[in-house]
């Protein structure tokens, strides 16, 4: 979230359809064919600038959500826990870009009850802390177990970063802004003095306050900080882990006109350069053109201030809700409220397609611990959380009515409700129990309306109603929902009603 761009292309639509939308990104990547269509779903909402949302791995299904202002809250079974698990606001200048900013539970939280966290004290720097689970309460940080691990000076109020991670290897990564201003006038990214501009690896499990890897790049260099892992950042919103693979995405906030995604197979040695601010994106940024590139790791996506202003990373899908989008890797943008997923495409690309146009301010991704994906919108200091699902339905439900002229059935009415949002091709059929084949079927256009056959006629306009003439029979009846995909014919999802004329 880089709130020194102002909020830009807002919409009176929501936007939150399941439709996919396909868009060409200016990036890297080229364009995917569309899949299986996403909507959101909101879980909880009445928060207070959430950041971030993340699972603890402790088997709880918690989501745990953090607020700039400087509580951590808790989303329980679909609920908002009215007590916060930690509230550090004493502690936390906020807000703009500053605040509480990053969340990460150790890999043995279950065991252990050790977590971190992220914000700018009061003095604007950034801080770094441990604090552990109450031994009484599970729902309950203990504040008496705060212990500082690092902080540093920021010399502006923007470009924090604040983003933390156990990455696979059991390290804390911790991405770090520029230090703030515009156009990186410290020369931070490029500075290897520096913890600015950069991704920190650092072991709390070691020494206190914490111990250097001995895999960093950068160890027994005079001229350099051991805590460095990679450099040449602006902005790091959201850094992220697959699951899966153990790759690193970082995802960087650009200056006036790029916003860039970068890829960190895992496995890699780690003192990657990704340019900045030599480069933005793709493009010489200083000097504005002849810029030498050697030895700069370059995006796999990026995009300009037409699609948005601010980029929001986010992670690889691996759930199991959405089949068809497994391994896209989802991220979106904050100005302008659109999502898009990426996919692997050929020689090392990626193929990017928008999924959502939204209104929201996607503030962060996360996910639970079945990978199911969530995002936080934040915007006027409140918020909601979100679930990244599946919305195309078809749990339909509907009234059967009987016309008669007093002594014969003329005509039935059948009245459907909760259809939709038609995101593929949608079929209805009537079937009269025990009886083959199907007596009618009704096919539902991209605009929402029936597509009525023979024998069958629509009453109210588009809406979904309409009758049967010449009367069906007497007897009990399903009604069968299925939509299909058309890009792949595969179905999306399919239901059946029963109804009885009597």
């Amino acid at each position: 979230m880089d709130t020194s761009h102002s909020r830009t292309g807002s919409r009176n639509r929501r936007g939150l359809t399941a439709m996919a939308l396909i868009v060409t990104l200016t990036v890297l990547a080229g364009t995917a064919q569309s899949a299986q269509p996403i909507g959101l779903e909101q879980v909880v909402s009445g928060l207070s600038r959430p950041v971030g949302v993340r699972n603890a791995g402790d088997g709880s299904n918690r989501l745990f959500v953090v607020q700039q202002g400087g509580q951590i809250r808790i989303v329980a079974d679909g609920q908002l826990l009215p007590s916060p698990f930690l509230d550090i606001s004493a502690l936390v200048s906020c807000c703009g870009e500053r605040g509480l900013l990053g969340l990460a539970f150790h890999p043995d939280y279950a065991a252990n009850g050790r977590f971190l966290v992220d914000y700018t004290d009061t003095t604007g720097a950034t801080v770094v802390a441990e604090y552990r689970v109450s031994s009484t309460d599970p729902d309950a940080a203990d504040p008496g177990s705060a212990r500082v691990l690092l902080t540093f000076a920021q010399p502006f109020t923007n470009h924090n970063g604040g983003d933390i991670a156990f990455g696979p290897d059991g390290y804390l990564y911790i991405a770090t802004g520029d230090g703030g201003s515009g156009g990186d006038p410290l020369g931070a990214g490029q500075d290897l003095t520096t913890l600015l501009g950069k991704i920190l690896r650092i072991d709390v499990d070691g020494a206190l306050p914490y111990a250097i890897p001995p895999g960093n790049p950068f160890v027994g260099q005079p001229s350099a900080r051991a805590e460095i892992w990679a450099y040449g950042l602006r902005n790091p919103w959201r850094i992220a882990f697959d699951r899966l693979t153990g790759d690193l995405w970082i995802a960087d906030v650009g200056q006036n006109q790029w916003e860039e995604v970068n890829l960190e197979p895992r496995g890699i040695a780690g003192g990657r350069n990704y340019g900045w601010n030599v480069m933005e994106g793709t493009h010489c940024f200083a000097p504005s053109s002849g810029c030498d590139q050697s030895g700069l790791v370059l995006p796999v996506i990026e995009y300009d201030h037409s699609l948005g202003c601010s980029v929001t990373g986010g992670y690889r899908y691996r759930g199991s809700a959405l089949p068809q989008r497994a391994g896209t890797y989802l991220f979106a943008d904050y100005c302008s409220g659109r999502i898009w997923g990426a996919t692997p495409g050929p020689a090392g690309s990626w193929l990017t397609e928008q999924l959502l146009d939204t209104a929201l301010g996607i503030t962060s991704f996360g996910e639970d611990e079945a990978g199911e994906l969530y995002l936080t919108h934040s915007a006027g200091g409140t918020g909601a959380v979100y679930r990244v699902a599946n919305t195309a339905h078809c749990d339909v439900d509907l009234d059967a009515e009987v016309y008669t002229d007093g002594q014969v059935v003329t005509a039935t009415r059948l009245r459907i409700a909760n259809l939709g949002p038609a995101v593929a091709a949608v079929e209805l059929k009537i079937k009269l129990d025990g009886a083959a084949g199907a007596i009618g079927a009704v096919n539902v256009g991209a605009d929402g309306s029936l597509l009525l056959p023979s024998g069958f006629d629509q009453e109210g306009g588009p809406s979904p109603l309409f009758q049967v003439t010449p009367a069906l029979p007497r007897g009990a009846y399903s009604l069968h929902c299925r939509m299909v995909d058309p890009t792949g014919g595969e179905i999306v999802v399919e239901d059946v009603a029963a109804f009885r004329l009597e």
